[in-house]
């Protein structure tokens, strides 16, 4: 079951930037991630740029039940010792963990994005932003200033929801959030990253209750997991019908795995390589990039 990477041309004396993103399986793909920036050091590459788009240790940012690990600091050390140079990922889970991190990092938002597509709709599509009628709501305190700076762009208020979470699938959020939405008519929810949907499932239920009629969500890393079926199908059994114009939900991430097995690298000409390398290892990361086998572009062969 030993992981096998082999890097298909000369890195010496370049920039090598590493694409990986950490989704299932998650271990396998930290694993590999390690063994491209050892393999890159090691042929002596200039810089070593790990482009992580889903950090999903993340979550895992402090110590909230005894003797466990906090995950997110450890693979930034590994991260660091492997001899990566330059990190960058898309919306940590929580700012602290950017401090984890021994090596500049740079933690990108995918707020610009949203802002321009909502902006987008509303004058091209009769999107109606009213600040009257509409009301940004963060599903816990930890996204608040995300929120409200989101809403700051597009001229409404925010307000945030009291999250208290009981596991990893069930979460409590307080009643007074509908209280805040009070003669609002549509809601924003604007989070981070969605794994079984619990929080906004819940959250959203709180709002429809109070009478908001339409709900847009939108996150960053929409990474729904096997057991966020089950939830939104006990959610739907458990409250009927849904209304109308339930959600639209829109997501940036997480990009698809970039290490599928059996992707043999192309060998470039020593004469013609350029100064830089962005280097991958699957056909649909390739896509999802924009590029196509060239100049500067080199692939990896993974396999077990």
């Amino acid at each position: 079951d030993n992981l096998f990477v082999q890097l298909g041309a000369s890195v010496r004396g370049r920039a090598v930037f590493l694409v990986q993103s950490l989704v299932p399986p998650v271990s396998d793909h930290l694993m590999e991630l390690l063994m491209m920036i050892d393999i890159a050091k090691g042929a002596a590459a200039r810089e070593i740029h790990a482009v992580i788009p889903y950090f999903s240790y993340a979550r895992s940012d402090k110590k909230d039940a005894p003797r466990i690990s906090i995950t997110a600091r450890l693979v930034a050390d590994l991260l660091r010792t492997a001899g990566a140079s330059h990190i960058m990922t898309m919306t940590l889970h929580s700012p602290q963990v950017h401090g984890f991190f021994g090596v500049p990092t740079d933690p990108l938002t995918a707020r610009g994005l949203f802002c321009n597509y909502l902006l987008e709709c509303k004058y091209k599509h009769a999107l109606k932003l009213d600040p009257a009628e509409t009301v940004v709501v963060a599903p816990d305190y930890g996204r608040a200033g995300s929120a409200a700076r989101l809403a700051e762009r597009l001229g409404l208020s925010s307000i945030s929801a009291e999250k208290r979470r009981l596991s990893d699938t069930e979460v409590e959020i307080s009643s007074l959030i509908e209280q805040q939405v009070q003669g609002f008519r549509k809601a924003i929810i604007y989070d981070d990253e969605i794994a079984t949907g619990g929080s906004v499932l819940h959250l959203s239920r709180l709002l429809v209750h109070s009478g908001i009629e339409e709900i847009k969500l939108i996150c960053t890393h929409g990474c729904r997991h096997s057991c966020s079926y089950a939830t939104s199908s006990k959610s739907s059994e458990r409250h009927g019908s849904r209304p109308r114009r339930w959600w639209k939900y829109s997501s940036i991430g997480p990009v698809q795995s970039v290490a599928t097995r059996g992707c043999t690298a192309p060998r470039t000409s020593a004469k013609s390589q350029p100064s830089s390398t962005v280097t991958s290892g699957d056909a649909s990361m390739r896509r999802n990039m924009g590029v196509k086998p060239s100049r500067g572009i080199s692939w990896w062969r993974c396999s077990t």
